[in-house]
């Protein structure tokens, strides 16, 4: 790869002399109080403004602000009209549309499609603040307020919906969102690069229609285009041998009625997703291509560190006055000190948007962001409640050889063992956690997000370190399942790996004289799962005495290669063909239910379905009162209310003496 320009290399605009605005206007009286007469570039969103680097506007607004462009927020507009997308007037340069952190159909609607009862983004957790396809909205009604205003689309919804892909709200395959949106550019991925340099562009005059060349980019092209010369030495980064070479995708005509065809369309997207080696992907939409560029690079640690050390208010806008933002007060004590994750899990949607390679902060931003937490975060008491990111334990992670990464096209690199390429050491994370915790007015330090256990393993003294210090009574963990079958659909290692984790993790415990325990995470109902194998789980949960309040159903995300599965009922980890892998796939209502039932055995309203299923599979040996039964033969009885009350159970048969 080529090298590209650094983010803090360009020389800013004018609009520069205006400063730091405290938050990034959300209406015409705050554009007026800072001075200026217009926006150069609009940022549209579903999520609330919070200006904190955790949250996608915000921190694309801070970067675009430090390269000296006017930036204005619209947050959770009425979308029934284009007149909310008026309310700061015309951008000079451009509208930049997200439908926020999540995508806005996994953000309304549960595995089960039904409306969530509350928005985690949103004040007050309220719930029905944003649309349907959010994205598609929100770009069209901004092109109703302002049709010469060019629009370019972004984020997670647009990153997993960037070609033809399976929509599991409607059940069928719908088109890029790109066509539907009908917006200039589409951006997926991590945007930084691109954004910075289409903003400075367009600051040129240069026409949007004419930008062609930045990696993390889509756009519409008529059949037949090809880039012009000197594209692939202006942005795309590439050999030039490689610079004027595509794989033409099946086209969305195909895959939206050929199955087959859209496993295959799967696989290839997929393995083009390595930005060292990705080539362009077109895919014909009707009379016209969607063609895709290359994934962005990756951002230099000097790149992260500029990015999260941006003079973010760390705070939501004012205007929402005392209203509760749960997903800020989920983050707001945290500190994300990476991006990325190499683990390649087929259900995740982390690979599509962040990608495999790790970009982390250095040690002197994440402390630095950690002394401005308790020096500036109202109601901060000296705990931090993680430090992390996708992945707790990934932190400078990397291939020991960028000519290997560049050249490699592993879906994964610790499935289905981890790469002998791949640098392990935890050395820097322990050095962190022993800096981070030594800070003056920092009492505790906790790992709040997932950790990688096969990883983990590798480094006694990293278990050690983490159970002794940085663990509150519990400890986050996702085995995922028990049984080999859906585990490699998953591409998740052997619960051999949980284990091994398990003991260390007890053993560090109790050195360090703690009563700990680990939180398993399971999934039901993923492709390649069969009721024998939900079965096998449950009676694992039992041997060793979990009994789960939150369980998770699968949920098919778009682009994901589980999702593929589910949709095709083949296995595009391999070639795809006539003999194909069949991939058992549960999609009936009742069985997902079941399924999700055998994760809570424990729970007396699931143990009719339980019972039944049982007598079904011959497992009939299984129902009982005894310590090796799953499920009772006897059902509670309930209140009026219906809350359970627990009777004792059936009486023993009492014994004649003789």
């Amino acid at each position: 790869m080529n090298t590209p320009k650094s983010l803090t290399s360009y020389r800013p605009y004018w609009a520069k002399r205006f400063g730091v605005a405290p938050f990034l206007p959300m209406t015409r009286e705050e554009v007026e109080r800072l001075g200026w007469d217009s926006c150069d570039i609009i940022l549209v969103t579903g999520d609330a403004y919070i200006d904190h680097p955790s949250f996608g506007m915000a921190l694309l607004g801070r970067l675009l602000e430090a390269q000296g462009f006017r930036v204005g927020i619209i947050s959770q507009p009425d979308w029934h009209s284009a007149a909310d997308f008026r309310r700061l007037g015309k951008p000079k340069l451009f509208f930049g549309v997200t439908a926020g952190n999540m995508d806005s159909m996994v953000n309304r609607y549960t595995a089960d499609r039904k409306i969530r009862s509350d928005d985690a983004y949103t004040p007050g957790g309220e719930p029905n603040r944003r649309p349907d396809r959010a994205l598609v909205v929100y770009a069209q009604r901004a092109r109703e307020a302002y049709s010469d205003v060019p629009i370019v689309i972004g984020g997670i919804e647009a990153s997993l919906r960037r070609i033809a892909h399976y929509d599991y709200w409607s059940d069928k395959v719908r088109r890029s969102v790109l066509p539907d949106s009908k917006a200039d550019l589409l951006f997926f991925g991590n945007a930084e690069r691109a954004l910075v340099e289409l903003a400075h562009r367009l600051a040129k005059k240069v026409p949007i229609a004419e930008v062609r060349d930045l990696r993390g980019t889509a756009f519409m092209t008529p059949h037949g285009w090809t880039p012009g010369p000197g594209w692939a030495e202006a942005g795309a980064g590439r050999d030039v041998e490689r610079a004027h070479t595509y794989v033409r995708l099946p086209a969305y005509e195909a895959v939206a009625k050929d199955e087959t065809l859209y496993a295959e369309a799967s696989r290839s997207f997929h393995l083009e997703s390595n930005p060292g080696n990705a080539r362009c992907l077109v895919q014909a939409h009707g009379e016209r291509d969607v063609w895709l560029n290359p994934p962005p690079i990756p951002l230099t640690t000097p790149e992260m560190d500029h990015v999260y050390g941006l003079p973010y208010a760390r705070a939501p806008h004012p205007s929402y006055g005392d209203a509760k933002i749960p997903a800020w007060e989920m983050i707001r004590f945290s500190v994300n000190i990476m991006r990325g994750c190499f683990g390649g899990c087929t259900f995740c949607s982390i690979t599509e948007h962040e990608g495999r390679i790790i970009q982390s902060r250095s040690e002197e931003s994440i402390l630095h962001e950690i002394e401005e937490i308790r020096d500036k975060t109202p109601g901060f008491t000296g705990i931090v409640s993680d430090l992390g990111g996708p992945t707790a334990n990934m932190y400078r992670m990397a291939c020991e050889d960028k000519a290997i990464e560049a050249a490699c096209r592993r879906l994964s690199c610790v499935y289905p063992d981890i790469c002998p390429h791949m640098r392990t050491d935890h050395a820097p994370l322990i050095h962190l956690y022993r800096k981070a915790r030594s800070l003056p007015g920092v009492k505790k330090v906790l790992i709040g997000s997932g950790l990688r256990y096969d990883i983990a393993v590798r480094s006694p003294e990293y278990v050690k370190e983490l159970v002794t210090h940085h663990v509150g009574g519990y400890l986050k963990i996702a085995p995922e399942h028990t049984e080999a079958g859906p585990l490699s659909k998953m591409m998740k290692p052997g619960i051999g790996a949980y284990e091994k984790f398990k003991r260390m993790f007890e053993q560090a415990s109790r050195a360090a004289g703690k009563e700990q325990y680990l939180i398993p995470y399971f999934i039901a109902a993923h492709p390649g799962t069969t009721d024998e194998d939900m079965l096998e789980l449950a009676l694992w949960l039992k041997r060793n005495g979990f009994r789960l309040d939150q369980v998770q159903t699968f949920l098919p995300t778009p682009l994901a290669l589980a999702t593929a599965m589910y949709h095709t009922e083949k296995n595009p980890l391999r070639r795809i063909g006539p003999d194909s892998e069949h991939v058992a796939v549960v999609r009936e209502g009742r069985k997902r239910k079941l399924h999700k039932a055998f994760l809570r055995w424990h729970d007396p309203a699931n143990w009719p379905l339980l019972r039944e299923a049982l007598k079904k599979m011959g497992r009939a040996d299984l129902i009982g009162n005894g310590k090796k039964h799953l499920v009772p033969a006897w059902q509670p009885a309930t209140t009026a209310c219906g809350a359970e009350r627990r009777p004792a159970p059936p009486p023993r048969r009492a014994s004649r003496k003789p």
